[in-house]
């Protein structure tokens, strides 16, 4: 009985991709609060009276010096097609990533790639690559854009304080 579950675990295990040579570490991110390796990431939801104007929102800050460009893709997970939400550029402290809520249909996939210098990030060399899977459950939404913004601020403070408690 045990078999199936061994075999789709191990079938797992050669589809994900291994980081390039040089490349750092991928994290999952499973929750709507991320604090780990420097960055805090929260995420919200905007709603708007029709559906199709609805935005996801992903908040990336740099909780210390280590990271200093990040580019966020939306990728499609049968072909693998990349599709930049953010093209990258300078981490000075905070960058909220905008999507339509209805792009996680075709490209459920979020990906932040975190680099350390201008010449790793010219060079595709990310330091640290953290991919979600479609919008985490539960991920709070919101109607009003002050209402997000006040607490994607206190989330991730929040988050980060813990983070800096973790040994």
């Amino acid at each position: 009985m045990w078999v199936p579950t061994v075999v789709a675990f191990a079938l797992a295990l050669l589809a994900a991709p291994a980081p390039a040579v040089g490349q750092g570490p991928e994290l999952r991110g499973e929750s709507a609060v991320f604090s780990k390796s420097g960055v805090a990431i929260g995420w919200g939801v905007l709603r708007a009276p029709v559906e199709d104007e609805t935005q996801v929102v992903i908040r990336v800050v740099r909780a210390s010096a280590t990271y200093s460009y990040v580019p966020v893709d939306a990728v499609d997970l049968f072909t693998r097609a990349h599709c930049p939400v953010v093209p990258g550029g300078p981490l000075a402290g905070v960058i909220d990533v905008l999507s339509p809520r209805a792009t996680f249909g075709d490209f459920p996939r979020r990906e932040i790639r975190l680099y350390r210098t201008a010449d790793d990030w010219r060079a595709h060399v990310p330091a640290l690559r953290i991919f979600y899977l479609g919008v985490p459950d539960p991920t709070p939404e919101f109607s009003s854009e002050s209402a997000l913004l006040s607490y994607l601020a206190a989330t991730v403070a929040k988050a980060r304080t813990l983070d800096e408690r973790t040994p």
